[in-house]
């Protein structure tokens, strides 16, 4: 028998059988994680098992490559903060539903893990919420190979007058050096670099960036899937915030 014990935010579930569900976790220790959950459609377990909640988990399977069974315990719950607030429902969907899709079965990432339950933790403070989520989306980005460098122009060196990002190399670009290729460029929002204006309008414009490499490098290469369709309506909850 093969066992572990972890801390893991829930991502999602589905039937498994009359009783059952399968629940897909992110653990510290043990990434995204699947397992079934006996009883997990009962009125104490269904409670535990929403998108987002904290929970500890202990897995067993006789092989490593079973689906396995988990046991489930809850440490906090979050599905108050998100039900009372529109921006903080979909931003709660559109991460879980974000890892679900791209991150690898049974790989730790812990930085990233440590940021995904820093910004759950933040769910229900509008006026934080949407520069976490940008910076969240950068660093799930940089997690998994696609990181932006905007720490100077890609063509000339310099690092003023940096408003273009490069859609081959999400590497930064300047006024200048953009030239005729300007109308290919990807916006640069200064928000996006670390400084400037956080407002609503300037976080949407940045998030369009880190979709694109999101939809047109990350997602590109799972299979070409769609991007969540709860991001888009996070985007809009952000874009009424302003």
């Amino acid at each position: 028998m093969i066992a572990w014990q972890d801390e893991a935010a829930v991502l999602a579930t589905r039937p498994f059988g009359e009783t059952s569900v399968i629940v897909e976790v992110f653990s510290a220790a043990h990434g995204r994680h699947v397992g079934v959950v006996r009883g997990g459609t009962s009125r104490k377990m269904a409670p535990i098992l929403q998108p987002g909640a904290q929970v500890a988990v202990a897995w067993k399977a006789r092989l490593e490559s079973h689906l396995g069974s988990f046991t489930v315990e809850p440490v906090r719950s979050r599905a108050a903060a998100a039900m009372g607030d529109r921006l903080a429902l979909a931003g709660l969907n559109a991460v879980c539903g974000l890892l679900a899709m791209v991150l690898p079965e049974r790989e730790a990432h812990l930085p990233l893990y440590q940021r995904t339950i820093g910004l759950l933790d933040l769910l229900g403070q509008t006026e934080l919420w949407p520069l976490a989520y940008l910076r969240w989306e950068q660093a799930l980005l940089e997690e998994m190979g696609f990181g932006l460098d905007l720490s100077a122009c890609a063509v000339r060196g310099v690092n003023e007058d940096l408003i273009y990002v490069s859609p081959k190399s999400g590497r930064a670009v300047s006024r200048e050096a953009a030239g005729e290729w300007a109308d290919r460029m990807l916006p640069l929002p200064e928000v996006l670099a670390g400084k400037g204006d956080a407002s609503p309008a300037e976080v949407v414009k940045a998030l369009g960036t880190t979709g694109y490499f999101i939809e047109n490098r990350l997602m590109k290469g799972l299979g070409d899937r769609p991007m969540p369709v709860a991001r888009a309506r996070l985007i809009d909850a952000i874009s009424r915030a302003t």
